[in-house]
């Protein structure tokens, strides 16, 4: 199958999603693996849906190939899919929205689950999300709790829980405007939903924050603690490459501006500035997060001054104060040489005794 486009490639308004036609035999559930240059971790993608895979006739899985040109998806595919997943390409590259927009056009599920190639959902995740939908049939879209990983699959950290029993999320519109709080992998959304209110558009990095509070605006949304998906963070994918660039924390700005049109009028004010506030909290943290794992001290120091101009507190000071520490006496040098010479602190107190 081959698609082309001859659309932008950052929609500016919403893209309309057609509904299924009528008498098309329908499964359940579409899980949509968009995919551009990441052949290293489609395997393993496939892998943790294939494990939880529900049969032909209640779950339809594709693969949305944007013209990779970093290996032989298609064959990789076939390979792991044995037949049960489909392989589609486009016929040019388009670009991340118009991929988007392909994914869902492409689904005939009355849920989809778009997870990117790099990402992975663990035991349950599909179990989990049909619960939530069989229980509140209301919601326009439900998720689960997620965690980080890095480029070998360890944990980098978890993402904290939003509650601790399962159900609807109360004021979730103002939450998820106040702060970017889940990801596309922990994250289901009936067709239906999307045929309301169109495909992904606006600002690029951020298009998925702008399409929960697009969401939020106009459905109910259910939501499960427990930690069923990984979102794969390293330095050369999309999330690596744009937190050293600025344009994450740039385009979010932004973002925020755009929230204006679906918040309530007297919240909005409100709601901008609490946005605001956590978005340079959350940046001066993530700096330390480009230093250690992303191996980047320039970005680092750029991000963080970012953040301090943005909002000055002793949060943001706190995290530029620490990192400028680190880097002034050279932290990860030490800790490498620390390491390599397996000093501890009785070493230590040794070589102290013994010079004196």
């Amino acid at each position: 199958m081959e698609e082309s486009y001859s659309l932008e490639r950052i929609p500016l308004n919403p893209p309309v999603i057609k509904p299924v036609e009528k008498g098309t035999m329908r499964p359940m559930w579409s899980i949509m693996i968009p995919v551009y240059n990441c052949i290293n971790y489609i395997e393993n993608t496939l892998i943790s849906v294939l494990n939880q895979d529900l049969g032909p006739e209640r779950m339809e899985i594709i693969v949305v190939d944007d013209c990779s040109t970093d290996g032989d998806v298609s064959a990789l595919v076939n390979r792991i899919g044995k037949g049960r997943v489909v392989y589609f390409k486009q016929a040019q590259n388009v670009g991340q929205f118009r991929n988007f927009e392909t994914c869902i056009n492409l689904s005939k599920g009355y849920y989809i689950h778009i997870l990117h190639g790099d990402d992975e959902i663990l035991d349950g995740f599909y179990k989990e999300i049909e619960s939530l939908f069989n229980t509140y049939p209301e919601v326009g879209a439900a998720f689960t709790n997620y965690q980080y990983i890095d480029s070998k699959g360890e944990t980098i950290w978890n993402n904290y829980k939003l509650t601790e029993t399962k159900g609807v999320l109360n004021n979730w519109l103002t939450t998820i405007a106040e702060n970017q709080r889940l990801q596309f992998c922990c994250n289901v959304v009936k067709r239906t939903t999307y045929e309301k209110l169109g495909s992904f558009y606006g600002l690029e990095c951020v298009e998925d924050w702008l399409m929960w509070v697009r969401i939020a605006a106009n459905f109910p949304v259910a939501y499960s603690p427990e930690t069923l998906a990984s979102y794969r963070v390293f330095d050369t994918n999309v999330t690596g490459v744009n937190l050293i660039s600025g344009k994450f924390f740039n385009n979010s700005l932004k973002c925020i501006e755009l929230f204006r049109e679906y918040l309530p009028k007297n919240e909005v004010e409100k709601t901008i500035k609490i946005a605001h506030k956590n978005l340079a909290e959350n940046y001066a943290r993530l700096s330390h997060r480009i230093y250690h794992d992303l191996n980047d001290t320039k970005a680092a120091c750029r991000n963080s001054i970012s953040c301090l101009k943005l909002k000055l507190n002793l949060v943001t000071i706190k995290f530029a104060l620490l990192l400028f520490i680190k880097i002034i006496f050279r932290y990860k040098e030490i800790k490498k040489i620390k390491g390599k010479l397996s000093l501890n602190i009785k070493s230590i107190t040794f070589i102290y005794h013994f010079i004196n």
